[in-house]
C-alpha cells in the first residue's frame, strides 16, 4: 500500500482522514511558531537600536526624514535636519535606522 495514497485517501463519507487533518494542523502550528519567533526577534533588535540612541547620531525616520539627534528624552528626541538648524521633535518609535553613530562621526 502506498503511504501517500493512505494519507490523502478520502474517508467513506467524503471527508478527509484524521491523519491528513492532523498533519495539516501540525504544519499550521509550525508555521505560526516560526513566524512569531521571527517577529519577536526583529522587534527586540529594533528596541535595542532605539535604546542605544545617543546625541550626535545621524538617523533616518520611518517617514524618510534624515537628521542628527540634538537631544533625547524618555519617549521623544529632537532632530536637526538641515544646515539652517531646523529642529523637529519625533517619537523614538519613529526611528527606522541609525546611519552614522556619534562616535564614528568624530573619527
Amino acid at each position: 500500500m502506498n503511504v501517500l495514497f493512505f494519507l490523502t485517501e478520502a474517508a467513506p463519507g467524503g471527508g478527509t482522514t484524521w491523519i491528513t487533518m492532523g498533519l495539516l494542523l501540525v504544519v499550521m502550528i509550525a508555521m505560526f511558531f516560526f513566524t512569531s519567533r521571527s517577529n519577536k526577534k526583529q522587534e527586540k533588535e529594533a528596541q535595542n537600536m532605539r535604546d542605544s540612541l545617543q546625541v550626535g547620531d545621524e538617523i533616518t525616520t520611518i517617514g524618510g526624514i534624515i537628521g542628527k539627534i540634538v537631544s533625547i528624552k524618555e519617549e521623544t528626541l529632537v532632530l536637526e535636519t538641515s544646515h539652517d538648524r531646523t529642529r523637529i521633535r519625533i517619537l523614538k518609535t519613529a526611528v527606522s535606522r541609525v546611519d552614522v553613530k556619534a562616535e564614528d562621526a568624530q573619527d
